[in-house]
């Protein structure tokens, strides 16, 4: 397995700080897209950290202030064949489940532009903060495909099937603070002109992953559980599958944790069992 050390040396930069872990998108060259070599970068950390109780937040930002992510890298989809067109297909798509399904809370953080795939990453993860100037855009049928690696999935779920059709068939770019009117972006920070990475943003994550860090992380893994597998469920199908998941916290050491806690009126100090 790739270790962190490893994999920070490369084209993803991965940091910790308390309670939190930045995945940073380090290919500014080429607009932080998403080559093989990075796609399997996150796989390794994504598979590092599923298991990791000490980490609450898992936050994703490019580098750079301009772009998030341009999507796949072209210039290497260019030289594939059809086979390993499809191997990358079958990439991207894992590494973008893999995202989804970290139990710990995954904020996207939109630095700059995001086309095709760094839109699709971003759809991936729970929640989403943008600089005011950014942009997210769906491009795949201007260039004679569709989005592939949940687009049409996802972004459906998020902001309703019609919003969804009119991003996906126009190509059209959403704006921060469109995309905050529909929902899809949960909060919204000043343009930065220069850094290597957009502090405003990640201050602002910084913030908000405090808050989170709060919590119980098995409470956290199972709410995240509840809500995306019950979604698309029917309301009765839903509730049960919410209390599965309640009892999956019952005999938890967390649970008893936060209910003294609760009763001595201190802070809890959860540990994840």
């Amino acid at each position: 397995m790739t270790t962190m050390t490893e994999v920070s040396e490369k084209v993803l930069e991965v940091e910790r700080e308390e309670g939190l872990v930045w995945f940073k998108l380090n290919r500014p060259k080429v607009m932080n897209c998403l080559n093989r070599e990075l796609l399997r970068s996150i796989l390794s950390a994504c598979e590092e950290l599923k298991e990791d109780r000490s980490v609450r937040v898992v936050a994703i930002v490019g580098s750079g202030v301009k772009t998030f992510c341009a999507g796949a890298d072209l210039t290497e989809r260019k030289g594939m064949t059809q086979a390993e067109a499809i191997e990358y297909l079958l990439m991207i798509q894992k590494t973008m489940n893999a995202i989804e399904q970290l139990p710990q809370v995954v904020i996207g953080g939109i630095n700059g532009s995001a086309y095709g795939g760094g839109t699709e990453l971003a759809l991936a993860c729970d929640l989403r903060v943008m600089a005011e100037n950014a942009s997210l855009r769906l491009t795949e049928v201007t260039l004679g495909i569709i989005p592939g690696a949940g687009g049409t999935q996802r972004l459906p779920r998020l902001i309703g099937k019609s919003k969804a059709k009119e991003m996906i068939l126009t190509a059209a770019p959403l704006s921060a603070q469109k995309g905050y009117d529909l929902g899809l972006i949960h909060r919204v920070v000043p343009e930065a002109t220069s850094g290597d990475f957009h502090q405003p943003l990640m201050d602002e994550i910084r913030k908000w992953a405090k808050d989170i860090s709060g919590a119980a992380p098995l409470s956290l893994k199972q709410a995240k559980i509840a809500i995306d597998e019950g979604f698309d469920r029917d309301l009765e199908a839903g509730l049960a599958l919410e209390t599965k998941a309640y009892l999956q916290l019952l005999n938890s050491k967390d649970r008893l944790e936060g209910l003294a806690a609760f009763a001595e009126k201190r802070k809890p100090v959860y540990t994840g069992e």
